[in-house]
């Protein structure tokens, strides 16, 4: 892995360099907002550049196409979390335009996952207990609308608490401008 070892040499040279002091902050987001977005590469600086959110601004919460399908998922945790532990008053879900969710479909993922030698027999296991593979690794046909069920989901969460404002946007990844949805 040679990328493991690049990290370490230049997390080295970082820290010897005090580089991180440019960073500090609190564990607290300063605006407090928490962020669920895409994990696409072109938002890693684009997005907090779009949002105006600086180091210690927001919680950024990252999930594939920015979208949560299950009151018990990692990333409604995460919320959930970021709400009740870390004093976040307002959440907004970002998607994207030409997302790689968008007309995902599972039957070509599961056939990608057999050619890297993940067996047939794993996945009934899976299925077998329970989980819905093919609805899981199946993407969203409609942007819009993904971005819609999952502030829908946050909103009506048993568990979040119903001052806590929820509004979605779409961004493009070339420009940065956002959309309310």
């Amino acid at each position: 892995m040679p990328h493991i070892d690049e990290i370490l040499k230049f997390n080295e040279k970082f820290v010897a360099g005090k580089s991180y002091e440019s960073y500090a902050t609190t564990k607290y987001p300063d605006k407090k907002i928490a962020v669920l977005s895409c994990m696409d590469t072109r938002l890693t600086r684009l997005l907090p550049a779009a949002l105006n959110l600086k180091n210690g601004d927001a919680k950024i919460v990252k999930s594939a196409g920015a979208i949560i399908r299950s009151p018990f998922d990692g990333a409604m945790l995460s919320l959930l979390v970021a709400v009740y532990e870390l004093k976040v008053e307002s959440i907004i879900v970002v998607g994207h335009h030409d997302c790689g969710m968008r007309g995902l479909k599972a039957p070509g993922l599961l056939r990608k996952m057999e050619e890297r030698r993940i067996s047939r027999e794993k996945m009934d296991l899976l299925r077998y207990g329970g989980m819905d593979l093919d609805k899981w690794l199946t993407g969203f046909d409609n942007t819009e609308d993904a971005i819609r069920d999952t502030v829908r989901l946050i909103q009506d969460h048993p568990l979040m608490p119903a001052e806590i404002r929820t509004s979605g946007f779409i961004i493009d990844p070339g420009t940065g401008k956002l959309d309310l949805v």
